[in-house]
This record gives C-alpha cells, structure tokens and sequence, in this order.
C-alpha cells in the first residue's frame, strides 16, 4: 500500500479542519446550499466533459492505483528478466513455463513467448497493451484535473450568487448573513475540493503511469533481447538505464558473488 499518499491527504485535510475549527465550530462552515451548488455543479460539469463510464472508470482506476504500490522497482524487474534469460539459454523458451511472476504485463509477455509467436507480434502485442493502459491513465489524470478545475469556477459562481441574494436583501439585516455565508463558504469549498483531493491525486495518477510506463518499457526492452539469445550479463547492463548508478553497483556486486 502506498501510506504515504493516504497520510499526506488525510493530515492535508485534517491540519485544514482544525485550523478552520480553532476559533469555530463546524456549523460555522457547514452551508448546505453552498456545497450543493459546488459538489453538484462540479459533478455536472464533469459529466458535460466526460462519459459517464469514464468517470467511474477513472475513480475505480485511482482508488486501486494511487493507494496501493501496484508497481514493481525496476532493480527487482531486473533481477527477474536476468534470471529468465538465463533459464532461456539453459532450457530454451519453454523454460520460462514454470516461471511464475506477479507482473502481470510480464507474465503476459512470458506466455506469449512460451505459445511460440514470432518477435515481431509479441512486441506489437505489448506495444498495443501499454498504449491502452497508458489511455486509461491519461483519461483518469484529464478528469481529476477537470474537476480541480470546475470545483474552484463553481464556487465562484456561487459566490456571485451570494453577493446578488445579499445585495438584493439589504433592507433585511437577517438575510444578509446567510447570503454572505453562501457567497464565501462556496469559495472555500471549491478551493477545497480543488487543492487538497483533486489535483494531488492527479499528479499521483500522472507518477503512477511514468512508473508503470517505465516498467513496461524495460519489459519489452528485456523480452525482445531474450528473444534474441542475449547474453544475461548484456541484458542487464542494457537495462542499467532504467536505474541508478548506485543500484547498478549493487546489481554488479551481486552478479559477480
């Protein structure tokens, strides 16, 4: 699990909330009409930018990425694909059939290997696969930031609402604080939404897809040498780019134990 994107958004809207209820209490900023105009104004104009199945789709996506390290390190991938090349030079492509791994591009990429099609299909075949999750990715990303854009336009709006209901009600002092209370709470919770949920979990959306890219890349880097006959130790040292210099050290050092 990735805690440390659960803890900077819980203590982000926590060290928030007890700045707001230092010298207040929460009635104070609860205003229903306000957050419905932000909340539903926000929702709706996300469903005019986007379908319906893409914004459930993206929740679902963020939820199981941005909280969870689906994403293996690339100094274990390498290790891994070192290991199958050298299975393949010892026992041939069908070697990697008992190879179990939890990647599971990469162990699409060894059974695609193991069925016996040719380089050229199992590299189109990962190509289109990384191409479609990266989509699925950006797609995500798009509509978090749609919506970090929207919540802080809506509260505006609501704000100008506010300021017309006090400004045409100004014989009435009782109505001017509701009114006021509508006008700057709508700002609030735009700003809210906006800065502390939806943008940060799009920069997170947008890390996790370089992550993930950048795995799938050295993977289909690693298969297509593998399918080739490389040496292992050529292999590795292809893939040192994917690593820091003091990793490829430790990676050096454990070959040569």
């Amino acid at each position: 699990m990735d805690i440390l994107t659960l803890v900077g958004l819980i203590a982000g809207i926590a060290i928030v909330t007890v700045a707001m209820l230092a010298d207040a209490t929460l009635a104070t900023f609860l205003n229903i009409p306000g957050l419905m105009i932000v909340l539903g104004g926000t929702f709706a104009v996300t469903l005019i930018k986007f379908r319906l199945r893409s914004v459930t789709g993206s929740f679902r996506l963020a939820l199981s990425t941005v909280f969870r390290e689906n994403s293996d390190r690339p100094l274990e991938l390498i290790r891994n694909v070192g290991e199958l090349a050298r299975v393949v030079r010892k026992e041939g492509i069908l070697g990697l059939e008992s190879h179990e791994t939890g990647n599971d591009f990469l162990r699409k990429a060894i059974n695609l290997c193991v069925d016996g099609h040719p380089p050229e299909l199992i590299e189109e075949a990962l190509l289109e696969d990384m191409q479609q999750r990266m989509e699925r990715y950006d797609v995500a990303e798009r509509i978090f930031r749609g919506i970090g854009e929207a919540a802080p336009a809506i509260g505006m709006l609501g704000t100008l609402v506010g300021l017309v209901q006090m400004l045409n009600t100004l014989d009435d002092p009782s109505s001017i604080g509701p009114a006021m209370a509508i006008a700057l709470l709508t700002t609030l919770y735009g700003a809210f939404i906006a800065q502390l949920i939806a943008l940060p979990l799009a920069d997170k959306i947008q890390l996790k897809a370089e992550d993930e890219q950048r795995n799938m890349t050295l993977i289909i880097t690693s298969i297509q040498n593998i399918m080739k006959g490389q040496n292992p130790r050529v292999i590795t040292e292809l893939l040192s780019a994917y690593i820091t210099p003091e990793q490829h050290q430790a990676l050096v050092r454990e070959r040569e134990a």
